[in-house]
């Protein structure tokens, strides 16, 4: 973890996004490949530069070939001078699992679902949520990425519970928290994430992804 006057700048999840980024020349590029909104990439890049006070990824115009993101060289050197940190520490460097929030939003005796626009398990249905960002609590960030996936603006109801099963993704060790929630207002639409997102009966729920239909079930045991 890179620091900046007792700040977070940089660790192995933003370091992978400027990587990205520099690689395939395109913010949107690099948020589909980790699995996060544009909004939500964009939202990484801009703590890291007001952070660090200095521009760090530039648009580039002129045309459809030139269009796009790219590293500035204080990017590159942001990069550098992490991975070389890591070099030093490297015996002091550990493999965490990953934090992830997942919400169930119920409407009588329906569930809603998005439908996953990106790997892993992209066309197959999902409980709305993402990753936990960097100094945001699971609260925060389930009502986010609801939000984010389905358009409507949440709020908790009561914590389901925590699943941490080592194998329950095929990216990594990624821990859920999840939530219900009720809805505020907002209308149903898509975000960038997902292709559909609609209610289903619970008598009538499609195929899920990761362990969403244990997570289900635990919650119809609680209140069915």
């Amino acid at each position: 973890m890179l620091k900046k006057d007792g700040d977070f700048v940089l660790g192995d999840g933003r370091e992978k996004l400027l990587e990205l980024i520099d690689e395939k020349g395109s913010i949107s590029e690099a948020a589909k490949e980790m699995n996060m909104s544009y909004r939500h990439a964009w939202g990484k890049v801009k703590k890291i530069q007001e952070v660090v006070g200095k521009e760090l990824v530039r648009s580039q115009r002129g045309g459809e070939k030139n269009r796009g993101s790219v590293l500035t060289p204080a990017g590159k050197k942001l990069l550098s001078d992490y991975r070389e940190l890591k070099k030093e520490h490297k015996g002091e460097v550990y493999r965490n699992p990953t934090l992830t929030v997942d919400g169930i939003v119920r409407q009588d005796e329906k569930l809603l679902l998005i439908k996953r626009k990106n790997p892993p398990f992209k066309g197959e249905y999902a409980l709305p949520g993402g990753f936990v960002e960097y100094d945001e609590s699971v609260e925060e960030a389930v009502v986010r990425e609801v939000e984010e996936e389905t358009g409507l603006k949440t709020e908790i109801n009561e914590l389901i519970g925590v699943y941490s099963s080592p194998d329950r993704d095929p990216r990594g060790h990624m821990i859920s928290t999840v939530f219900s929630l009720n809805r505020k207002n907002g209308s149903l639409q898509v975000g960038s994430d997902a292709e559909k997102a609609r209610y289903f009966d619970i008598k009538e729920l499609p195929d899920l992804a990761f362990d969403h239909r244990d997570i289900i079930n635990d919650f119809l045991d609680q209140y069915f």
